[in-house]
């Protein structure tokens, strides 16, 4: 039986791949370690609380006592906790360095004074900036833009100087944008469907020209399950989709999918430190047997019927999105475009 401690598991990506592990492996025990803060979300995962290998603790990862008695006995440590959201980190980044900085470091210590085996820490394709042409191999030099992105980056670089220093074998993996079911909708492809579903119009920055690499997220979890089961420790792996489209043109798609005009589009302020385009060279973990598998305009369409069909999910959500008065503003702006 291998012990599997993952953190943030109540978060989007955790979620959806501790279901998918749990299906595809039944000797495989998972215990989910989450804060469970605004984003972290249980109704994610009640379709495995009753599977006797899925445990749920809730507890910080910043909290070393909490820490250490997980990690003790984890054959693996998958770190997806993260606070991610780039303007929440514009507004107020503290909390952003506590968990990704602070957070990852604790994580980090426990696993070195336990020897765990293996310790994967997922990241983002943000920490590299933003790339007019070509695209970012492993080897490109962070150069992280927002208070968000700073923050994974210098998680990223504890974890490598854990495999350095110590020789703590440790995996970093980057992807690009995901999307897909269980998605909390302050992210664009939520905010947007849900908005269109209620009948509002939908929040574009600037004139909606920045690219995005779009990621399904199935094909991210079936990538990192590859990289903990084929990667070598020391390496990072970049996890993209190969779906570069403007801001503008995917809106234009979910507002086609979901029968209403361009008269829905808001064009707002700008984001500050906005990020143009990103790109992953993927070359690297397709030599592990890896690349994605889903049509994206397809798996578009399984994510917006999703959001269709699940509306006392998302409503819940938002409800307690604008119960917080000092963000209102901002949400009003559309400030959630990741």
């Amino acid at each position: 039986m291998k012990k599997i401690l993952i953190t943030g598991g109540a978060g989007f990506i955790g979620s959806n791949f501790i279901r998918h592990i749990l299906a595809k492996y039944p000797n495989y025990c998972v215990t989910n370690l989450d804060k469970l803060t605004y984003c972290g979300n249980l109704e994610n995962l009640k379709d495995v609380t009753k599977n006797k290998n899925y445990k749920f603790v809730k507890g910080d990862i910043a909290d070393p006592k909490v820490v250490n008695q997980f990690v003790k006995g984890a054959d693996l440590i998958l770190n997806f906790a993260a606070e991610t959201h780039v303007d929440r980190s514009i507004k107020d980044p503290v909390e952003f360095l506590r968990t990704n900085v602070f957070g990852t470091h604790t994580l980090l210590e426990a696993a070195k004074a336990y020897s765990t085996k293996l310790f994967i820490q997922i990241s983002t394709d943000e920490v590299y900036g933003s790339i007019s042409k070509g695209a970012f191999t492993e080897a490109s030099p962070i150069a992280p833009n927002s208070p968000y992105s700073a923050a994974k980056a210098g998680g990223d670089l504890l974890a490598r100087s854990y495999f350095i220093t110590h020789g703590l074998p440790v995996i970093i993996t980057r992807s690009s944008n995901n999307f897909g079911p269980y998605q909390y909708p302050e992210k664009v492809i939520p905010l947007f469907v849900t908005n269109l579903l209620e009948g509002k119009k939908v929040p574009l920055y600037a004139d909606g020209s920045n690219v995005r690499d779009w990621l399904f997220v199935i094909d991210n979890c079936e990538a990192i399950d590859v990289i903990m089961h084929k990667g070598k420790a020391g390496e990072v792996y970049n996890i993209g989709g190969g779906n570069e489209i403007t801001n503008m043109e995917l809106t234009k798609i979910l507002i086609k999918l979901l029968d209403r005009g361009e008269e829905y589009i808001e064009f707002v302020k700008d984001r500050l430190g906005h990020d143009k385009r990103y790109s992953l060279d993927i070359s690297k973990i397709k030599t592990l047997g890896w690349k994605p598998r889903h049509d994206f305009k397809d798996a578009l369409e399984l994510t917006v019927n999703w959001y269709t069909k699940n509306k006392s999910w998302w409503k819940r959500l938002i409800k307690c999105r604008e119960d917080i008065p000092a963000l209102c503003s901002s949400y009003s702006a559309g400030s959630r475009q990741r």
